[in-house]
């Protein structure tokens, strides 16, 4: 996830390009020509071009639905093991242990290891620290939540993002980078309230672990964004270093603590898991080589707008297949939650979102509209509870 951080600079790089234009080519002239200026999509050195840009977008947007969709179902799938709550940490250790081996793959075969390591040790050490406890603590965190309260609770990633940016960076953000803020922390807390009132399940001690993953998610992203300026890494250099100091951490921290032994007997007394833990990182793996892609060949707006309902279907997934209770209130605080994200998205491509939409009144006809979509299909679930 946090992976995506590591294109800002090429983002901002293209604003740039966008507002040093003389302004006097006409908006179509400009349109054809950075059409032609951007890059197809290729995942894993394969190139998607001759799809065409539609073809490219369709198929960009399916994968990441169908990829993240799925790491969600495994993720859920293998916490639903009765006895597997305590063992977050070691599903971690294993996520991390996977994609340590992908990353090592991909920079062999993508970048022909032929790239030297840019970024100095310590400075991984630290971003490997902070990936633990991303990862580690969301990971952790489902075996006291819901998965659909841990998801809205990712989706809400934008409030220890502005406050990292602006101790870490001295960012300054718009008014309507706060009213987002209000309206996520607000859903947020009526989506907890909820839980707390119908889940057997529900535990603070969860969202003490999945609010310190978005922490640190949020401190990850600030400081990958100033090293990657400074530095200039690749990817796959990024992932290969950060999960393998990474692995190393959690297997040292199980080994002190007594943890990993236990883990290790139950995951061997029931081997579905390892599998299980190989698919539900690849899959996760595959989708950010996708999102990554998207950001790339066709901007941020579009990449945040498909992974946004992607978060919505994966809730409406989880719902669908596997019991949990229900309760009307999860419907509005989830779209008090979804309408501080829109707002947000709205915020951060002003410029983008103008070139389609005309006028005011149909920029709010169609936030409304979306609302309204979403409101329905979260309704739905109620017929399927």
């Amino acid at each position: 996830m946090h992976r995506v951080n590591v294109l800002k600079e090429e983002f901002s790089e293209e604003k740039e390009a966008l507002v040093a234009d003389d302004g006097h080519s006409s908006s179509k002239a400009v349109a054809v020509r950075k059409e032609q200026e951007q890059p197809p999509v290729i995942v894993c050195g394969l190139s998607l071009a001759r799809l065409g840009r539609t073809g490219q977008f369709i198929a960009c947007s399916f994968s990441i639905f169908f990829f993240f969709v799925l790491y969600g179902y495994l993720q859920e799938w293998i916490f639903s093991f009765g006895d597997f709550k305590p063992y977050g940490w070691h599903l971690t250790l294993l996520q991390f242990f996977w994609y340590t081996i992908f990353g090592f793959i991909e920079q062999k075969l993508i970048f022909k290891g032929s790239a030297e390591r840019k970024i100095p040790l310590l400075t991984y050490a630290f971003l490997a620290f902070l990936t633990v406890a991303t990862m580690g603590c969301s990971n952790t965190s489902l075996g006291y939540l819901n998965y659909p309260t841990q998801v809205i609770f990712k989706c809400c990633k934008l409030i220890p993002v502005m406050i990292g940016g602006i101790f870490i960076q001295n960012k300054r953000y718009t008014l309507l980078d706060f009213i987002a803020v209000v309206l996520m922390t607000s859903g947020l807390i009526f989506f907890t309230i909820a839980d707390q009132s119908v889940s057997p399940k529900f535990d603070m001690t969860g969202v003490a672990l999945i609010s310190a993953a978005l922490c640190a998610d949020a401190v990850i992203g600030n400081v990958q964004e100033k090293t990657m300026k400074a530095f200039k890494a690749n990817n796959a250099e990024v992932v290969l270093f950060s999960y393998s100091i990474g692995f190393c951490y959690i297997f040292c921290g199980e080994v002190l603590t007594g943890t990993f032994m236990p883990a290790f007997s139950y995951c061997n007394e029931h081997p579905q898991i390892y599998w299980l833990s190989f698919l539900f990182s690849l899959v996760g793996y595959i989708g950010i080589l996708f999102v990554l892609s998207m950001v790339k060949s066709y901007g941020a707006l579009l990449a945040v707008t498909v992974t946004t309902f992607r978060k919505a279907l994966s809730i409406i997934t989880s719902f669908l297949f596997f019991t949990k209770p229900f309760t009307m209130q999860y419907v509005w605080s989830g779209a008090i939650v979804f309408s501080g994200i829109v707002l947000n998205i709205y915020s951060k491509n002003r410029d983008r979102v103008g070139n389609v939409f005309s006028s005011r009144r149909t920029l709010c006809c169609t936030f409304v509209s979306i609302q309204i979509i979403a409101f329905s299909v979260l309704v739905i679930i109620t017929f399927f509870t």
